[in-house]
C-alpha cells in the first residue's frame, strides 16, 4: 500500500515537469550518464614530439633561431610531408599489416559505441581509415617547428606501439625524400654535364672538319700573314715601277727595261693572286673566316658551358653531402599508465549544459508559437 502510494506521488511529480525539459535536459543527461558512467571505454593516449631539421634553411622563430644558431633550421615542407604521410591511407596500410590495427580496436572488451565496426556491417578499408583518422593526429607548430604525434587506443601498449610505428615511418619518409632529393640534384647536374660534353665534342669535331676541309688552321692569323706578304709585294711593285720609270726617262734604250717590265708584270700578277686568295670569293680567307668565327664561337661557348656544368656537378655533390634533412625526436612515444579519456564528468556536465541551452531555445520557440496562435 505504501509502495503504491510512493509510485503514485512520483508519477504525479513527473507529470508536473515540463515535457520539453524532460526531452532536452533530463533524457540526454541520463543517457550521457549511462554512457560515460557505464559504457564508455577508457582511452590511453600516447604522444611523441619531433622536429624536422635542415642545415640549410633559415628560420625566424624562437626555437628555430636557437637551432639556427647551432647550424640547423626547421624544414617546414618535410614536416608537412611527414604529417601528410601519417594521415594517409598508406600509413594505415603499413600499421594495419596483418590486421594489427583493426585487431587493436575490435577487441570484445571495447564498448560497442567505441569499437570499430561493432556489428560487422562495414569492415572496409575506407571505414577503417575514417576510424583511424579519429584516433591518430599530427599537429605542426609553425612557430617552433615542433610536430606532435598523438595516438588514442584502448590499451596503453597499443597506443605506444602504434605511435612508435608511425614515428619510425615518418623518419623513413623524411630519409627517403632526402635521398631522392640528393639523387635528383646529382642526376640533373650530371645530365647537364653530359649535354655540355656532347655539344663540346660536336663543335670540336665541326671545327676540326672545317680546318681539314679548308686547309687552314686559323683564317685570321693566316690572313694577317698574307696581308703582310701582299704589302711586301706591293712595296716591290712600287719600287720596280719607280726604277722602270727612271730607266724609261733617262735611258730609253737600256737593255734592263724589258727585265724590269717582266719583273713588274710578275709582281702585279702575284699581288692579284694573293688578293684573290685573301678576299676573292667563298673560297677566300675572308669567306672562310666567317664560317670559322661561327664554329670557333660555338666551340668556345660549348667549352664554357661544359666548365660551368662541371662546376655545377661538383657543387651539387658537395650540396648533397652537406644537405641532411632528418627527424630529431624531442620526446619519445610514451606508454601511459592511466587513461586520460573519456573525461566522464566533463562529458556529463557538457551534455547537461547543452541540454539547458536547447531547452531554453525550444521553450522560447513554443511560447512564440502559442502567442502567434492566440
Amino acid at each position: 500500500m505504501i509502495k503504491t502510494d510512493m509510485a503514485f506521488r512520483l508519477s504525479a511529480r513527473f507529470r508536473k515537469l515540463n515535457r520539453l525539459f524532460v526531452l532536452f535536459v533530463i533524457v540526454p543527461t541520463a543517457l550521457s550518464t549511462i554512457y560515460f558512467g557505464l559504457l564508455a571505454t577508457d582511452i590511453y593516449i600516447s604522444e611523441s614530439r619531433y622536429v624536422v631539421r635542415s642545415p640549410e634553411r633559415p628560420s625566424t622563430s624562437g626555437l628555430g633561431l636557437v637551432l639556427a644558431g647551432a647550424g640547423f633550421s626547421n624544414a617546414g615542407e618535410e614536416a608537412n610531408a611527414a604529417k601528410a604521410f601519417v594521415e594517409s591511407r598508406g600509413a594505415l596500410a603499413a600499421v594495419n599489416r596483418g590486421g594489427a590495427f583493426a585487431k587493436a580496436f575490435t577487441r570484445p572488451e571495447i564498448s560497442i559505441f567505441d569499437r570499430f565496426d561493432p556489428f560487422g556491417l562495414d569492415g572496409s578499408f575506407e571505414a577503417l581509415f575514417k576510424y583511424y583518422t579519429s584516433r591518430v593526429r599530427v599537429e605542426n607548430d609553425v612557430a617552433t617547428g615542433i610536430s606532435s604525434l598523438t595516438v588514442r587506443a584502448y590499451t596503453a601498449a597499443d597506443a605506444h606501439r602504434i605511435n612508435e610505428q608511425l614515428l619510425q615511418m615518418s623518419e623513413q619518409t623524411i630519409n627517403r625524400m632526402n635521398q631522392r632529393g640528393r639523387d635528383d640534384m646529382i642526376r640533373f647536374a650530371q645530365l647537364e654535364v653530359d649535354e655540355a660534353q656532347n655539344k663540346a665534342r660536336q663543335t670540336g669535331l665541326a671545327l676540326a672538319a672545317f680546318r681539314n676541309r679548308e686547309g687552314v688552321v686559323d683564317p685570321e692569323m693566316q690572313a694577317t700573314a698574307q696581308m703582310a706578304m701582299i704589302s711586301k709585294l706591293q712595296d716591290e711593285v712600287i719600287s720596280t715601277q719607280t726604277q722602270l720609270n727612271q730607266l724609261r726617262a733617262f735611258t730609253p734604250r737600256n737593255p734592263q727595261i724589258p727585265v724590269f717590265e717582266n719583273r713588274l708584270q710578275t709582281l702585279q700578277q702575284a699581288v692579284r693572286r694573293e688578293m684573290g686568295a685573301l678576299a676573292g670569293g667563298d673560297r677566300s680567307l675572308a669567306g672562310s673566316a666567317v664560317q670559322y668565327q661561327k664554329l670557333f664561337l660555338e666551340k668556345g661557348f660549348a667549352d664554357k658551358q661544359l666548365t660551368g656544368a662541371l662546376a655545377s656537378l661538383q657543387e651539387a655533390r658537395n650540396e648533397a653531402r652537406r644537405q641532411q634533412v632528418y627527424v630529431e625526436r624531442i620526446a619519445q612515444p610514451n606508454q601511459p599508465d592511466a587513461p586520460l579519456e573519456p573525461r566522464r564528468l566533463r562529458g556529463i556536465l557538457a551534455t547537461f549544459a547543452l541540454g539547458l541551452v536547447a531547452w531554453g531555445v525550444a521553450s522560447m520557440l513554443m511560447a512564440g508559437i502559442k502567442e502567434h496562435g492566440q
